[in-house]
């Protein structure tokens, strides 16, 4: 009988761990016909730097669609805020000052480097939109231009 009991409570506590995980990734907040998908869920940012939310002010988010024509960039930048992109159309390849380079296609989403000067450009055929979600401050910017003189220098001398 004794047994029996320990098999009860581990299954009930399986079972309900499993209730708050899928309720936790939104399939049960919805009614059955809704689908979710998770598109990304991560402790990092693209460039591997643990997400940190700001301390000060009041919290505020964003939503922001951005168009990139064909061949442009973006030009040097850093976002003051953890931001998280999903890109709808195109193709656009990410920068970060130290040369590392990463191509993002249409369907993908992913963490915004944060405080770490980068620069995005549209290689292929297509305008590049994106939608960038920010959890900000409010009245703080959520991009600040990079001298672009430094990642010049930078890219010149590899």
């Amino acid at each position: 009988m004794k047994n029996v009991s320990r098999l009860l409570v581990v299954g009930v506590t399986l079972f309900c761990l499993s209730l708050a995980v899928s309720r936790a990734e939104g399939e049960d907040a919805y009614r059955k016909e809704i689908k979710t998908a998770v598109l990304l869920k991560t402790l990092q940012d693209a460039a591997g730097q643990k997400i940190a939310y700001p301390k000060t002010g009041d919290a505020e988010l964003s939503a922001i669609l951005v168009e990139i024509p064909v061949g442009a960039k973006t030009g040097w930048h850093k976002h003051t805020s953890p931001c998280v992109a999903y890109l709808m159309e195109g193709e656009l390849q990410v920068e970060t000052a130290d040369g590392a380079k990463r191509i993002v296609k249409a369907g993908e989403a992913f963490a915004e480097v944060v405080n770490l000067a980068h620069n995005g450009q549209n290689l292929g055929s297509v305008p590049v939109r994106l939608v960038l979600f920010v959890a900000g401050e409010k009245g703080a910017p959520i991009s600040v231009k990079s001298p672009t003189d430094l990642h010049e220098l930078i890219s010149v001398g590899k």
